[in-house]
């Protein structure tokens, strides 16, 4: 039996990017496309709780949900057989337009996608390009990258679990591919992207304040083993991201906090 890929991305169903990497990804795997009606960039991790849904079949294999990309993962895995035949082997998120470095990673619908699969216990790669780098490349490599992940971790699954207990350990990988590609590959950690951080605000005709937020800005300072300095160097990166945000600290920030709030409570002091 093929490979099923469940393929997503925050910049809606008719994205080139992402129909692209369905289609190559196509040549060892089945592919299944649940992504949203419309662009949903920076929607982060977020769902749709307080408003129905509404999905449709776009055409064979396509599907679009008015929701977060998070929405289209997490509806797709939950709907029995409505978008899935079965249990997917590969979460795939992109191609983005546009980059998803360093703190990106916080904002990125695309990221939240593929971590959507990863809590489920799916191993899954987010992957994002310039707008106008060559997508048929960033594609193949994407397919590459796809399926060594799958063959790497398939010996371990000998059974699938479908619910959140192998989330801890499930690989989440997130590749930025620059837009002239010197054909490196590194393994990096997060780096920082440092934006112009303004508000621009501004009166419409009836006057009203509104606000874009964002500057047009960023840059990136030297740090060696950031996806931040490969991208700059002309490598594409691959980060591993962790899904556990727990510090291991022993007698950290946390710890003298508690020891003080415990000291203040024994003193007597009131709550409520």
């Amino acid at each position: 039996m093929r490979p099923l890929v469940l393929v997503s991305n925050d910049d809606g169903h008719a994205s080139s990017g992402l129909r692209i990497l369905a289609e190559t990804l196509a040549a060892w795997a089945d592919v299944i496309v649940v992504a949203p009606e419309t662009e949903q960039s920076a929607t982060s991790h977020s769902l749709t709780l307080h408003r129905p849904l509404r999905a449709r079949r776009v055409e064979e294999g396509i599907f679009a949900i008015d929701g977060t990309p998070a929405d289209c993962v997490y509806a797709a895995l939950h709907a029995g057989t409505r978008f899935l035949p079965r249990w997917p082997d590969l979460v795939c998120s992109g191609i983005n337009r546009g980059l998803n470095l360093g703190q990106d990673a916080f904002y990125s619908g695309t990221i939240a996608a593929a971590r959507e699969g990863a809590l489920r216990g799916i191993p899954a790669i987010a992957a994002s390009a310039p707008v106008h780098a060559d997508i048929l490349r960033v594609a193949a490599l994407v397919s590459i990258l796809a399926e060594a992940l799958h063959a790497d971790v398939s010996p371990t699954r000998a059974r699938v679990i479908q619910g959140p207990s192998l989330a801890r350990a499930t690989p989440l990988l997130n590749l930025n591919v620059p837009k002239t590609w010197s054909g490196e590959i590194r393994t990096t950690r997060l780096g920082a992207r440092l934006y112009e951080e303004v508000i621009d605000v501004r009166i419409d005709p009836r006057g009203r304040e509104y606000m874009w937020l964002g500057g047009p800005g960023v840059r990136h300072d030297r740090d060696s083993g950031t996806d931040t300095d490969a991208f700059d160097d002309g490598a594409a990166s691959v980060t591993p991201l962790v899904l556990d945000l727990t510090v291991p600290e022993t007698g950290g920030v946390a710890a003298r906090v508690v020891t003080e709030a415990v000291r203040v409570l024994a003193s007597g002091a009131a709550i409520g």
